[in-house]
């Protein structure tokens, strides 16, 4: 007979994290729990079922072939347990505290504007937003969303996409008055081109070279930026070339602050959007659910 102090799902829950954030450490800072107590959980589990779960022999965690059985049917079972749940609950209303951490251009356009229309349809929920371009670990940060824009680093994290936006390159009047307008991508060469201190996975500018194919120029020029809206008021100054999302840009285009060049060899080029968070598909608490659900209705890129 089962020992009934055995608490199947919390086992489950915290291996099935393991594997998802790839690691002990990470999975402990998710529970709020040490390495070693999560450490201990897994190898009871394994104990209990008398094999072998994952292999911790090398420097990534890798599942035994009896550990990807478990952790297909657990994701199962706990996805069950949630609908469930949820079902049971229906009309309840999301509460909590949803952290949230995002791009400074997407936060200021995008984000904050649709906070209070957020908060007067769930008055129940309360929000954290941290202001970053930075790519963060999200249990580092104890973030239940993460919005990232451009290309995603391959991970077990879940995404839901919010729109994508037309990359262009703009200058100041000032800047094009005192430097001259670039014709060409190979003009650049004579100009400041503003670049960020900090790595993408995109560094360079990419543009048609007048055939069929497409030429990626290294921003040169001296001066970086932490973020994309330091980037663009330092373009509006007139400190040189920027490349940036046109609904970040697109208000200074229309006011004259901005001037688009080079968009004939502009390759169309999409910057994705997304908010990307920890979960089993249906396995997320109500108050994220319900902030995921509101980004993707309003956002309109």
């Amino acid at each position: 007979m089962a020992r009934q102090d055995i608490n199947r799902s919390g086992e489950m829950e915290v291996f099935t994290r393991v594997v998802d954030l790839g690691g002990f450490s990470a999975a402990a800072r998710a529970f709020r729990m040490t390495p070693s107590a999560v450490s201990k959980l897994v190898a009871r589990l394994e104990a209990r079922l008398g094999v072998r779960l994952i292999n911790r022999s090398t420097r990534k965690l890798q599942l035994t072939p009896e550990g990807t059985a478990y952790y297909d049917r657990a994701v199962r079972i706990l996805d069950e347990i949630e609908t469930a749940e949820r079902e049971a609950a229906v009309g309840a209303t999301p509460r909590g505290r949803v952290r949230i951490n995002t791009s400074v251009p997407f936060g200021l356009h995008w984000l904050l504007p649709l906070l209070p229309g957020f908060l007067a349809r769930h008055p129940g929920v309360s929000v954290d937003v941290a202001l970053t371009d930075t790519v963060v670990d999200l249990m580092d940060e104890r973030a239940d969303i993460a919005i990232r824009v451009g290309p995603l680093r391959e991970s077990r994290l879940l995404v839901r996409k919010l729109g994508e936006s037309r990359m262009v390159v703009v200058a100041s009047p000032s800047y094009l008055k005192a430097h001259g307008t670039p014709r060409t991508p190979s003009d650049l060469g004579k100009h400041n081109m503003l670049g960020f201190c900090f790595s993408k996975q995109i560094d360079g500018w990419p543009f048609h070279d007048g055939k069929d194919g497409v030429v990626s120029i290294p921003p040169v020029g001296n001066v970086l930026v932490s973020d994309g809206e330091a980037m663009q008021r330092v373009a509006i100054a007139g400190a040189g070339l920027a490349r940036l999302a046109r609904f970040h840009v697109e208000a200074d285009i229309k006011a004259g602050r901005l001037v688009p060049v080079l968009e004939d060899f502009n390759p169309g080029d999409l910057e994705p959007i997304h908010a990307v968070f920890v979960g089993h598909g249906g396995r997320l608490p109500a108050r994220v659910r319900a902030f995921l659900d509101y980004l993707v209705e309003n956002v309109k890129l």
